[in-house]
């Protein structure tokens, strides 16, 4: 069964103004897949998991790209990133004739990867300015129900629009038990088994995408500094604690946190400080962009005791936050522009900002549908010298609903 794709549209968008367009995400988020729905039988399609058609692209591309010809989606481009000149050279060449000829500009190749870790720096010189860039996660709780997403903007009346939408209430059960089952394709389908699938899915993710990148012998311990991660979704990233955890040196922490977060497994939130004041904390956040791959590392067993858990607060704030990213990313839009958090040396912390222009919009995340006093931090922000607009409380309220003159608390299914 094919869920519909919020980033459908933009991947038709971008496509109309270049040649090439890359789709990055992890693994097994439906990139492929959305690829075939939209452009169908157009293209030709090769698999560099194939061994043979890697072994060829490897060795001799050129012929590869002849033996294929154009238009061609190519998955898995990480695998032979010496594809990516003679790229760049037909698509030089095929500008020409488009020129002289007057003929309207086309599509030319689709490229995904899993790994941006392997090919980022290769896109970036060898095919700058001659391709669109796109980012997919797994599915978002508006995707997985069937509900158009515009993309978020906490002014109420855009806020509005989403409660007019006829999406149901969701219970905060309910909630954790999307928490829990998390946004795989095939987990949310019904395809396959949550336990199974996830346990497949890591190994397959260390063996193919990780152990290339670091020591065979330093597997078992990537492996624990994954669980460890996730452990620490929500928090503020220090690699010294990580890596004494681990065993590991900081630098090889941060290469490992480098290689999670460039292959869309976790997502750094950056600190808001606008050259303020040194007292701010400088560390980003850390965020799972799965909420079930990170419970299942986690090891939680079941929805409702992960609800109950120490970590509820913490795995609701990463549901929120990885939704708001997904989000963005439908619409190829970079959160690094608008989505910071607040903290303070004094322990004053905002969940989430949301800057845009001369405003900024405090957001607090809470499990809680009557939260105690929610806001009582926002006021922090005035030193800003910005305008401080009426924030947001996420919670597992029904509906959106004044909570003072400087927040509306807003449902978490809305999202």
């Amino acid at each position: 069964m094919y869920l519909t794709r919020t980033a459908e549209k933009m991947i038709v968008e971008v496509s109309r103004s270049f040649p090439c367009i890359v789709v990055y995400g992890p693994r097994q988020v439906g990139k492929s897949t959305t690829i075939d729905m939209i452009f169908g039988d157009k293209y030709r399609k090769v698999s560099l998991d194939d061994t043979d058609d890697r072994a060829l692209a490897v060795s001799n591309p050129k012929l590869f790209l002849e033996s294929y010809g154009w238009p061609l989606v190519i998955d898995e481009i990480q695998k032979a990133p010496t594809l990516l000149d003679e790229i760049k050279a037909i698509i030089d060449k095929q500008r020409l004739v488009w020129m002289k000829t007057g003929e309207k500009r086309q599509l030319m190749f689709i490229l995904t990867g899993s790994n941006r870790f392997e090919i980022q720096e290769g896109i970036s010189e060898s095919l700058a300015g001659r391709c669109g860039v796109i980012d997919m996660a797994s599915f978002s709780q508006a995707e997985k129900y069937g509900y158009d997403s515009p993309v978020f903007f906490p002014e109420l009346p855009e806020l509005r629009k989403r409660e007019a939408s006829g999406r149901k209430y969701r219970t905060r059960n309910e909630v954790f038990e999307d928490i829990f089952t998390g946004g795989m394709p095939d987990v949310c389908t019904g395809e396959s088994e949550r336990d199974v699938y996830l346990k497949s899915y890591i190994n397959t993710y260390i063996e193919k995408d990780v152990l290339k990148l670091i020591s065979a012998s330093s597997e078992m311990q990537f492996r624990n500094f994954l669980s460890i991660i996730a452990l620490r979704t929500a928090q503020e990233l220090h690699y010294d604690e990580i890596a004494s955890t681990v065993g590991i040196d900081v630098r090889t922490c941060k290469r490992w946190v480098s290689i999670l977060k460039t292959s869309g497994i976790v997502y750094l939130l950056q600190p808001y400080m606008a050259n303020i004041s040194n007292r701010i904390i400088k560390s980003p956040k850390l965020y799972f962009m799965d909420t079930g791959l990170c419970a299942y590392l986690c090891k939680w067993p079941n929805a409702e005791m992960l609800e109950k858990c120490a970590m509820s607060g913490a795995f609701f704030e990463t549901y929120v936050v990885s939704e708001v990213i997904k989000n963005y990313y439908a619409y190829n839009k970079d959160p690094a522009a608008n989505l910071f958090y607040y903290r303070d040396i004094d322990r004053k912390e905002i969940d989430l900002l949301f800057v845009e222009g001369g405003n900024i919009y405090p957001i607090e995340i809470k499990k809680s549908a009557l939260p105690s006093k929610p806001t009582k931090n926002f006021s922090v922000l005035e030193k800003y010298k910005l305008n401080i607009m009426p924030g947001l409380v996420i919670d597992t309220c029904d509906k959106i609903r004044a909570i003072n003159e400087k927040a509306y608390a807003f449902p978490v299914y809305l999202l």
